[in-house]
């Protein structure tokens, strides 16, 4: 069922209705213009570190200026140093550790057999060691925290001096200033012990108290987080965003001056004040049609491309409204990212939208395409120039990188070049802003590498387009190519010969489109297939007679040339049974165009004279080849099967053969509909000439005096 509605829908997109096509840019438009940010534009651009380009700016009004980032980052940073960590004290926790040490004392003086020796008593013990633990506890026992420990030193490099920090103490809600150097870590308390132990002379068993000691040490302040953190954060939402005033009436840019830093904080603060008041002042209705005339002009110029460059996409609605989802997908997202603030717009894969619209289409209109939807972003995004340089330059890398698909691997090693470019673009735009390095921080390159990471998922985004616009991107095309394909598998095992043709046909026209512009994997693809019909009677074929003995012996000369006319049409229905895709089975369709089978036409004329020949019976069904590619297709198909005759081939024979045939087809018209030239068909025949002699070992001749004279 859902096949069928996508089938419908592919249908009545297919039409080449102005009302369908004009319909869906109106609807995108709109989209656009009702879901993009109403947000009115500062009217100057500028750049730190550049010129002012325009007139000399004055205050229209005052405004605080805004403090940078390294300001606040430096102001957050001296707010948590003077914010004290929090501990509670648990009172509790000395009353129990003692008591369990009374407890204790007695089974662990048994076990111990402390009570077999002589002039030692149990009660001295217990006294000395309740005083000890009482000691402790009242002085403290805390756990120290590193953050809080000489704050931005590497512990590595802390001494015991400098590892110490004031705490505010906290006992029945009465907060109590102290400092860690003034209480006991378990470590300092266990030492203490012993140390205390070793000076006093009543108490015999030194050791062993100090060992039974340990146990009944823990902590009595506890590490208040949650509160210190509240804390904290009270007192960063108190940092002022701003430092200093601008006076109305004050010069802030002087014309042809050099933006520094204070100018352009000054410029910036002026922004956010303009932005934030013609939220409030502004009339968003006039926002509005502003942007419908923009969105409006770009899609309109978009239209006008594909009309003068890519008539085939502008006659059909399916590929418009292909263009169209996309375009609105990725605004979609940029709007979204937009209005949730998230903390830097270049995670978004831009870059995306080349790659499958390359994929999917050409190289122009994926650049076309991304130029405008840069140029519609940059309305709307911070710091414009920086943003459509980067994305522009980084589109253009993507596009290159993948200009003609041979490998998978090619979408991996496009988004290394991708996020190379990303990353050199903006050390560069940093450097001439600031001419430091020291403003370049690796964080601010962690957007780059998502927005990359992202960009991969343009594959399995490309295979949707296909499975539901019936579109054959050169990644399906590559998988086509591959000889051991279930159909290729085939072909090569029913009909040897047409399958070692076929190779050699896809070599020729493959080496031509590269030559005289085109697609390669198309074309290729296309002579793979293009004889698969000659698998139903192969032996009917003369590249799969082995034997010698031939079966149109048997059959009158119509007969025969419907069998050989016959591969065509059994070509399309295995090809339509196999799902192959339409652009492939054009191949198959026109590559004898509406060529005569001679062969079997001259043997009728000479068998019967007296009869009126119907050449209809003699001719291929057509159509005529349509593209270049097709025509390539032909003309590679011709040669290689005549070449094959030649019984002994040399450099005059096989000129002779490919100019004679490709001259037949021309005056036959079998390439009037296909968008090649005579310089393109002139230029293949050469090719095919060099290629076919390569192959049939033709030693080249060279003009010994016109090598002297270069």
């Amino acid at each position: 069922m859902a096949k069928l509605k996508i089938n419908y829908l592919n249908n009545k997109l297919q039409s080449h209705s102005p009302i369908a096509k004009y319909g869906m840019v109106a609807l995108t438009v709109l989209l656009i213009c009702i879901f993009l940010p109403k947000q009115p534009r500062f009217e100057y651009e500028f750049q730190k570190g550049k010129a002012w380009n325009h007139e000399n700016l004055i205050s229209p009004y005052n405004f605080a200026i805004l403090k940078t980032k390294e300001e606040l980052d430096k102001d957050k940073q001296h707010i948590l140093k003077t914010v004290q960590p929090i501990y509670n004290l648990q009172p509790h926790i000395s009353k129990e550790q003692i008591d369990q040490f009374t407890t204790d004392l007695a089974e662990k003086w048994q076990s111990s057999m402390m009570d077999t020796l002589a002039n030692i008593d149990i009660e001295d013990y217990k006294e000395k060691g309740t005083q000890l633990l009482t000691y402790l506890y009242n002085r403290g026992i805390i756990s120290l925290v590193n953050r809080y420990q000489n704050k931005g030193m590497d512990p590595e490099k802390v001494d015991e001096t400098q590892a110490n920090y004031n705490f505010t103490l906290l006992s029945d809600n009465v907060a109590q200033q102290k400092n860690t150097v003034d209480c006991f870590t378990i470590e300092t308390a266990h030492d203490y012990v012993q140390q205390n132990l070793r000076r006093d002379r009543s108490i015999a068993k030194k050791s062993w108290l100090a060992e039974l000691l340990k146990n009944y040490i823990t902590v009595n302040y506890i590490y208040n987080e949650s509160l210190t953190n509240k804390i904290e954060q009270t007192a960063l939402t108190n940092i002022s965003s701003t430092r200093g005033m601008v006076q109305k009436g004050e010069l802030i840019a002087e014309k042809d001056k050099i933006v520094n830093n204070e100018t352009y904080q000054k410029l910036q603060s002026l922004k956010k004040v303009f932005e934030d008041e013609s939220k409030i002042s502004g009339n968003q209705k006039y926002v509005t049609v502003g942007q419908f005339f923009i969105i409006g002009l770009t899609m309109t110029l978009l239209m006008v491309f594909l009309y003068f460059f890519r008539i085939e996409i502008f006659y059909n609605n399916r590929l418009i409204f292909i263009i169209l989802i996309v375009i609105l997908a990725m605004l979609g997202v940029l709007t979204w990212a937009i209005n949730m603030k998230i903390a830097s717009l270049y995670y978004i894969p831009y870059c995306g939208v080349p790659i499958i619209l390359r994929i999917l289409f050409d190289t122009r209109v994926a650049l076309n395409i991304h130029l405008l939807m840069v140029l519609i972003a940059a309305l709307f995004v911070p710091n414009s120039y920086d943003f459509v340089f980067l994305q522009f330059i980084a589109g253009l890398v993507a596009i290159y990188s993948i200009k003609s698909m041979v490998k998978r691997e090619q979408f991996l090693i496009s988004s290394i070049l991708i996020l190379a470019t990303y990353i050199i673009g903006y050390v560069g735009l940093v450097l001439t802003r600031n001419g430091s390095f020291h403003s370049i921080y690796l964080t601010d390159l962690t957007p780059f590498i998502v927005s990359v990471g992202l960009t991969l998922l343009a594959y399995p985004l490309i295979y949707a387009f296909e499975k539901l616009f019936g579109i054959v991107s050169d990644l399906t095309l590559m998988e086509l190519t591959n000889s051991n394909s279930k159909l290729l598998r085939e072909l090569s095992l029913k009909a040897p010969g047409t399958f070692q043709h076929s190779l050699q046909v896809a070599n020729l026209a493959e080496a031509a489109i590269y030559k005289i512009g085109g697609n390669p994997l198309l074309v290729r693809a296309g002579a793979l297939y293009h004889d698969i019909g000659k698998m139903i009677n192969p032996l009917y074929f003369i590249e799969n007679q082995k034997t010698g003995s031939n079966p149109h012996e048997e059959l009158t000369s119509e007969q025969s040339a419907q069998i050989i006319i016959s591969h065509v049409i059994k070509g399309v229905e295995i090809a339509k049974r196999h799902q192959l895709p339409d652009v492939v089975i054009d191949f198959i369709r026109t590559h004898h165009g509406t060529t005569r089978v001679d062969y079997f036409y001259n043997e009728f004329v000479k068998n019967n004279p007296d009869k009126l020949v119907d050449e209809t019976i003699f001719r291929y069904p057509g159509p005529i080849p349509f593209s270049k590619e097709t025509a390539v297709l032909m003309m590679a198909d011709s040669v290689e099967a005549a070449a094959r005759s030649l019984k002994e081939p040399t450099r005059e024979s096989i000129n002779n053969l490919v100019d004679k045939i490709i001259e037949h087809k021309l005056m036959q018209k079998q390439f009037d509909k296909a968008n090649i030239t005579l310089k393109d068909i002139s230029s293949a025949s050469e090719l095919f000439k060099t290629m076919l002699m390569s192959i049939y070992h033709v030693r080249i001749e060279y003009d010994i005096n016109k090598k002297k004279d270069s």
